[in-house]
């Protein structure tokens, strides 16, 4: 149902199109029929815009391949993004968190943000951890989780860390891989198998 604003904003648009498009007429009456033509293409132009903006949810679903969990043969397949890496969103305590899949990870990391996401305030941790990254060493702090799920899989009371220093993504490393029986790359895929 559409609001006093609603309506008011509807009126504005109206006005300031019957101002513009009575400019146009005016100064292009001599070549009415180029002027309708290009004023057609570009109505196709913005409704084809319009059309685009209200149906992207459905587009990016298409375009871009989701993470899917087939409970029934153990597997969980999760599509390579077009940056070349594997993201898999867990339940972190009941909170989705979406996490970059890093072999080289020998922990569950999260960042900072995601930390407090989960209700952990990484101001209160002792960060007496080091860990070893590409750019160079960082803190960390570890604390015990509740549950980490994906689907019907559910592993409870496990340890991740909290990394102290700059981390765009958390990381969910080896310690939360090595508990699914195999780890495959197949068909621009990752496939781990319980």
């Amino acid at each position: 149902m559409l609001s006093l604003d609603d309506y008011g904003h509807l009126l504005y648009l109206v006005l300031l199109l019957l101002a513009v498009g009575s400019w146009v007429f005016v100064e292009m009456r001599q070549s009415l029929g180029t002027v309708l033509r290009q004023l057609a293409l570009w109505g196709f132009i913005f409704l084809a815009a319009i059309a685009a903006f209200g149906m992207w949810g459905d587009i990016r679903q298409s375009l871009i391949p989701r993470q899917e969990v087939l409970a029934e043969t153990g597997q969980i397949t999760v599509p390579r993004s077009p940056d070349g890496h594997y993201y898999l969103t867990l339940l972190v305590d009941e909170v989705p968190i979406q996490f970059l899949v890093d072999t080289g990870a020998s922990q569950v990391v999260l960042n900072d943000e995601d930390a407090r996401r989960i209700g952990i305030n990484p101001d209160e941790l002792a960060f007496h951890g080091r860990a070893y990254t590409a750019n160079g060493e960082v803190r960390t702090a570890s604390v015990k989780v509740d549950e980490i799920s994906i689907g019907g899989f559910t592993d409870r009371n496990l340890w991740v860390w909290v990394n102290e220093g700059e981390l765009d993504k958390s990381l969910l490393g080896m310690s939360y891989l090595q508990r699914w029986s195999s780890i495959e790359i197949s068909s621009q895929a990752l496939i781990l198998t319980r």
